[in-house]
């Protein structure tokens, strides 16, 4: 399903509102949602348009958010101008240079960024979390049941529903305890954008942020769906987090248990972007997340959900559900 990428019919009159009258539009890549975003150019200036258009989004909370993040020294972008009722936003332009693209073309500079980034996260989590909902055992069921929802029936299969659940309820506790913290929840290189001019580390997609346990954003991080983490290079920055913050081995079970959590919920959303939204690229990503599923299923705090796994899906249903289902 193509995505439109003409500007609103409402920006126009938009920008004039707020300064920008006149500005010339660009097209910007956009995400896995409704949203869109859109470059203004006035001169030598530039600004993000972002079109979160109502019902389907809410720029509310990403506003909040980001001046929530700002207010506290981090780096989200500054909001220029808002129209709620059309759901357009103006925003600070953090420019293209994504630690992505960075990382995959620089090599050398991976250790670097990874440890900036993780430092970004020692940073937050000294400050107490944001006015946001809680992080939630009923959040936490809600995302681990997308899999089940949307990638078994993807596949034909039929599983154990109550026994998915159960095996959640059973290490899902830990994750519970402990103060909250900020949780950006999609924390990762797609979303870290080098500023121009500046060393530090520009943050977005900040907008669904919930208050819950720390580990997960290292887990957006470390276990990252779009590309790649080696697991050299994810033991040695939950080492650093871990050194820096002073955490223990109750750390390492939140780690894996979200990681877990998190991976079965991507798996659930990228089948769902394929079979409800016509975005065929995502089912390509799930062999990487199931990798990373693998992986923390392994660890012993996992045994409930691994021997559901195990019981429910064997290894040549765990991959690219679109390959799987012949599709």
């Amino acid at each position: 399903m193509a995505v439109d990428m003409n500007p609103p019919a409402a920006a126009p009159a938009f920008l004039a509102r707020a300064g920008w009258g006149g500005a010339v539009i660009e097209p910007v890549a956009g995400d896995a949602s409704f949203r869109r975003y859109f470059r203004a150019r006035l001169g030598e200036a530039s600004a993000i348009l972002m079109d979160a258009p109502p019902p389907h989004e809410d720029p509310r909370p990403f506003i909040s958010i980001a001046k929530w993040l700002t207010g506290k020294g981090f780096a989200a972008p500054a909001i220029l101008h808002d129209d709620l009722e059309q759901g357009l936003v103006l925003i600070e332009d953090f420019g293209d240079v994504r630690m992505r693209e960075t990382v995959d073309g620089a090599p050398e500079s991976e250790l670097r960024l990874y440890e900036a980034a993780i430092d970004i996260l020692v940073e937050l989590h000294k400050h107490e979390a944001a006015p946001v909902d809680p992080y939630d055992m009923a959040v936490y069921h809600r995302e681990a049941a997308l899999l089940p929802e949307w990638y078994t029936p993807a596949l034909g299969i039929d599983v154990d529903i109550e026994g998915y659940r159960a095996a959640w309820d059973t290490v899902l506790a830990p994750v519970l305890e402990g103060t909250p913290v900020t949780v950006l929840r999609d924390y990762h290189a797609e979303n870290i954008m080098l500023i121009p001019g500046s060393d530090t580390l520009g943050l977005l997609d900040f907008q669904d942020a919930l208050a819950g346990h720390a580990a997960y954003d290292l887990v957006s991080l470390l276990q990252d769906a779009r590309r790649d983490v080696d697991a050299s290079l994810e033991t040695a920055m939950l080492d650093r987090y871990k050194r820096i913050t002073g955490s223990g081995d109750a750390f390492d079970v939140a780690y894996h248990v979200l990681g877990a959590q998190r991976n079965a919920k991507i798996v659930g959303i990228f089948t769902r972007l394929w079979k409800r939204d016509g975005k065929p690229r995502y089912p390509t990503l799930c062999p990487r997340v199931w990798r990373y599923l693998e992986r923390d299923l392994a660890h012993p705090a996992l045994k409930p959900v691994a021997d559901w796994f195990d019981a429910n899906l064997p290894a040549e249903m765990r991959g690219d559900p679109m390959a799987i289902a012949g599709a």
